[in-house]
């Protein structure tokens, strides 16, 4: 039987392209891995067990406390869901405070290694597809394809924008748009695994596309 390919989707936030590779994953009965959500799940971690006096984010104590945090996804009606510890966080994980946070915890090398033999294993089998930041250039560079979703950051920020309110959770557009640009700045210059466009990847600009548009556009190179 024929090995089903490894995708990987890299790009900028609010691009849609977790949601993007979600339908592709269910097109092409893959399975899909948001490694976003990993991320978004250390910073959850180090939120609740890891504050100093000031209340922000004690980087030393995350490092030793690494070996406590068991992640998983968890299949519920054929989406993955991620647990920590074994409860579900994977409402929690999308709160303002996390965003906030996430940028700095993904830049520290530590996270990235305690993270990349993880994210390997997941797509040894083939059959995947996932979406990230690093993937094609760090986490998956011999994945079969690769893709880099961008769009401009005014449209990210008012897809962003009507996520949270579709969640319930309040936050102004200026705020999201504020958070958006500043992430994009740490995530594109930190020293390790920064954000960028592997070279052999396919370049697709969402400004203008809806997502199912995007998700045809897609679909077309991968059907070549």
């Amino acid at each position: 039987m024929k090995k089903k390919p490894v995708i990987a989707i890299d790009g900028y936030s609010s691009t849609g392209k977790s949601s993007i590779s979600k339908e592709i994953a269910k097109k092409l009965e893959l399975i899909h891995i948001d490694t976003g959500a990993l991320y978004r799940g250390i910073t959850f971690f180090a939120l609740e067990n890891c504050l100093n006096d000031q209340q922000e984010i004690d980087i030393k104590s995350l490092f030793s406390k690494l070996n406590e945090i068991n992640l998983e996804f968890v299949p519920n009606n054929n989406v993955l869901e991620l647990f920590l510890n074994g409860k579900n966080i994977n409402q929690e994980i999308r709160e303002p405070r996390v965003s906030n946070n996430v940028s700095i915890i993904a830049k520290q090398p530590e996270v990235r290694d305690f993270l990349l033999d993880f994210q390997r294993n997941l797509a040894a089998k083939g059959g995947v597809i996932m979406d990230g930041r690093d993937i094609g250039t760090v986490i998956l560079p011999n994945a079969d394809f690769k893709f880099f979703v961008t769009a401009s950051p005014e449209e990210r920020a008012k897809r962003r924008f009507l996520e949270l309110k579709h969640l319930g959770i309040e936050a102004s557009y200026e705020e999201v748009y504020q958070n958006l640009v500043s992430r994009d700045k740490i995530d594109s210059e930190r020293d390790v695994a920064p954000l960028k466009q592997a070279d052999d990847a396919i370049l697709i600009d969402n400004t203008n596309l809806n997502k199912q548009e995007t998700i045809e556009l897609i679909l077309s190179y991968l059907a070549q």
